[in-house]
């Protein structure tokens, strides 16, 4: 970053991919001002009818869009093209909802005539990427806020703008506005400007709890600013009593090291009753030693690229020697397979001699297992964190996932399931440090428009009854 020039490099080969100049919030915000009005009162069905049409050009546009996010991000083309497939699906899935969610009411009042709950955009809209779905997880946000009437300022992460360059140009395309959504090239310093600048309505977050908890406080004054957070989790993954141990370590291992474990719904804890931990070793350990680390557009394809770059592969080589040094015994070593590029092999440490275990996203392939005596132990355990996103039980009975599913502290529990994965037609979000009861996915349509109540009648009827003089 030189000179106002952003520049994105590729993880995989550490080459230049793309460079940008930093986006003019000012200039930004302005525009999007004055167009958003025009934006909200076009009829529903013709922003969808747009947003339709935005659908078939990413359909159009999914080899080179999955090229795309692949080399920038680091995932295997496989994963990245499904990602792709997700920014398709969305559309149908954020009609339904609006028209769910926030459609429109009408009851009657009696002598007063009518009643009615309509819904209206915000305004302006700041949507912020992250890096690891640099194309599903802010269109999850963009779709519903158009739909709604809304003007998008969307900034991508620093690390993956060129995917957020060609998603916005995908939009523009089909027919949205130039000035109804626009791209904001930048880092930080663009963030918190455009978090901050007055002209701003709601602010929709995707990202690490650190900033996610920066821009709440940011916003702590201001209860006008609609504000919605995703950030991450601790999440765990529960092994009771199961006969389906080669299976639950595939449930594991998708969970814990898909995207390279760089998912805020990976399994970063796997929680393993006493009786069953030796046997699901030996399934574990084996299994995730074979999965393949390479070139995300190499053949063949393998189950993790890098992580997004060098400095993140060094915190995650850091975070596993000092798990080591504090007490944890390595059941699978995390290795550096490629000098000089983010290339991590999965590491799994089991760390249940360490006393106080750090209560951090550890935003890659490291997985720390706990054993516990029991499943009420593995509950507590489990609930042993401030983040409460996902939690998963694997093996059990139905009696028994009622108990967890009571118990545990999160917004998307499963049984004999991934962590990971969630559906597009569910909300998605979390507790504690990992958000703020705004759940995304199917809910969004919640923070991207807010409900009027009106009372209608066609003349004026009023009489006063009581205390007026003679």
């Amino acid at each position: 970053m030189t000179d106002n020039i952003l520049v994105s490099y590729e993880p995989a080969s550490g080459e230049e991919l793309w460079r940008g100049k930093h986006g003019d919030v000012e200039a930004a915000v302005s525009t999007a001002r004055r167009a958003w009005p025009a934006w909200a009162a076009l009829p529903l069905t013709s922003r969808i009818g747009v947003l339709r049409a935005f659908s078939n050009e990413v359909r159009r546009e999914t080899e080179p869009l999955a090229e795309l996010i692949a080399r920038e991000a680091g995932k295997p083309l496989w994963e990245a093209r499904s990602e792709v497939d997700a920014v398709v699906n969305k559309i149908d899935i954020a009609v339904q909802a609006y028209a769910e969610r926030t459609g429109k009411k009408k009851f009657d009042a009696g002598i007063n005539g009518s009643a009615a709950v309509r819904h209206k955009p915000h305004g302006v809209m700041v949507v912020l990427g992250p890096y690891n779905f640099p194309a599903h997880l802010p269109n999850g946000h963009i779709i519903p806020a158009l739909i709604a009437g809304n003007a998008v300022l969307f900034k991508p992460s620093e690390k993956t703008p060129a995917v957020g360059e060609a998603l916005v140009a995908c939009f523009h395309r089909a027919g949205v506005p130039e000035d109804v959504i626009q791209l904001v090239i930048g880092g930080p310093d663009e963030g918190k400007a455009l978090v901050a600048h007055p002209g701003v309505d709601g602010v929709l977050f995707t990202g690490s709890a650190n900033v996610g908890i920066a821009i709440n406080r940011k916003l702590a004054a201001n209860p006008g600013k609609i504000v919605a957070l995703e950030m991450g989790g601790n999440n765990p993954i529960v092994v009771i009593d199961t006969p389906k141990l080669t299976d639950a370590a595939a449930l594991i291992v998708q969970s814990a090291f898909t995207s390279a474990g760089q998912r805020c719904t990976a399994a970063r804890r796997l929680i393993v009753k006493d009786s069953v931990y030796d046997d699901l070793m030996a399934e574990l350990v084996p299994l995730t030693r074979k999965l393949m680390v390479g070139d995300p557009l190499g053949e063949p394809q393998p189950f993790m690229g890098p992580v997004i770059d060098n400095d993140t592969a060094d915190r995650l080589s850091e975070s596993f020697l000092t798990l080591v040094t504090a007490g944890g015994r390595p059941l699978l070593h995390m290795r550096r397979t490629v000098p000089d590029l983010p290339f991590l092999t999965a590491g799994i440490i089991d760390v249940t001699n360490i006393s106080d275990r750090p209560d951090i996203e550890l935003f890659g392939p490291i997985l720390q297992v706990i054993r516990v005596p029991d499943l009420d132990a593995g509950i507590t355990e489990a609930n042993n964190t401030r983040f409460g996103l996902s939690a998963s039980l694997i093996g059990g009975t139905p009696e028994d996932y009622g108990r967890f599913w009571a118990n545990i502290r999160a917004g998307i529990i499963n049984w004999n399931g991934p962590t990971n994965g969630a559906s597009s037609k569910a909300p998605f979000g979390g507790i504690g440090l990992s958000g703020n009861h705004r759940p995304a996915a199917y809910y969004a349509a919640d923070y991207c428009a807010y409900p009027v109540a009106s009372t209608e009648v066609d003349q004026p009827r009023a009489t006063i009854g009581v205390g007026l003089r003679p």
